[in-house]
């Protein structure tokens, strides 16, 4: 009995763990990982911003002309609003990360909710342009997060592979990304530090400047994720 009873509990645990952080778990709202595996296109995603570092970043995927998605914290778009807006019009797309960038394990729906619709707001707000695609904080989704986002129109966005920008170099980032990217990837990196004032981003800086030339080289093509996920759906929000 007592061996049954671990075992249920290791397993319930384990489900739990999976359901929270899977990449392909839908268990707590719809999410995708990934776009189509024979397809050639792929999207750049990046996290946390805006910071006083994302403007590098634009230059860099200005200069090779292609797109990406920005899944912003409202609290940084309220701080950098001309650069939320600068994002916009370059033509990327900007995505909900909620307002504060907190841990959402063990959180009420009632405070899942108010994060999602804080950020989706301010971002409305500030650049004309209501995200349809939310990603979760360090990846965690929780109980009420499904129906936050039913409420808001929002779809969850996982990543196929993460770059580790906050903690390993630049060369790393790259390589790492380079080895595990293919056809309908979202690479996940981070144009800010959660809600930090002048983050230090350039690992993140000096790997997308390796990255995109060498996968374009490859001949892969860079989308936003609506157009890489929703090709023939793209009127709402972008």
């Amino acid at each position: 009995m007592v061996k049954e009873t671990l075992l249920t509990t290791a397993a319930t645990a384990g489900f739990l763990t999976w359901a929270t952080r899977g990449r392909s778990s839908q268990v707590f709202g719809a999410s995708r990982w990934r776009g189509p595996r024979n397809a050639d296109t792929i999207a750049l995603t990046f996290d946390d911003g805006p910071s006083e570092s994302t403007l590098a970043i634009l230059d860099i995927l200005a200069e090779h002309g292609v797109s990406a998605t920005f899944f912003q914290v409202g609290a940084n778009v309220e701080r950098l609003p001309e650069i939320a807006q600068c994002v916009r019009s370059a033509g990327h797309e900007i995505g909900n990360h909620t307002h504060t960038h907190p841990r959402l394990w063990l959180r009420s729906g009632s405070f899942i909710r108010n994060e999602l619709r804080r950020a989706q707001d301010i971002i409305g707000e500030q650049t004309g342009a209501r995200p349809v695609w939310f990603r979760a904080p360090y990846g965690v989704r929780w109980f009420g997060l499904d129906a936050a986002q039913r409420a808001l129109g929002l779809t969850g966005v996982m990543w196929t592979v993460i770059g580790y920008d906050w903690t390993l170099k630049a060369n790393l980032v790259a390589a790492r990304i380079a080895q595990r990217v293919s056809g309908g990837a979202i690479i996940c990196l981070h144009d800010g530090r959660e809600l930090n004032r002048k983050p230090d981003v350039s690992a993140t800086i000096g790997a997308v400047r390796q990255l995109v030339p060498l996968l374009l080289e490859r001949g892969y093509r860079f989308e936003t994720v609506s157009r890489l996920l929703c090709p023939t759906n793209l009127s709402k929000g972008f």
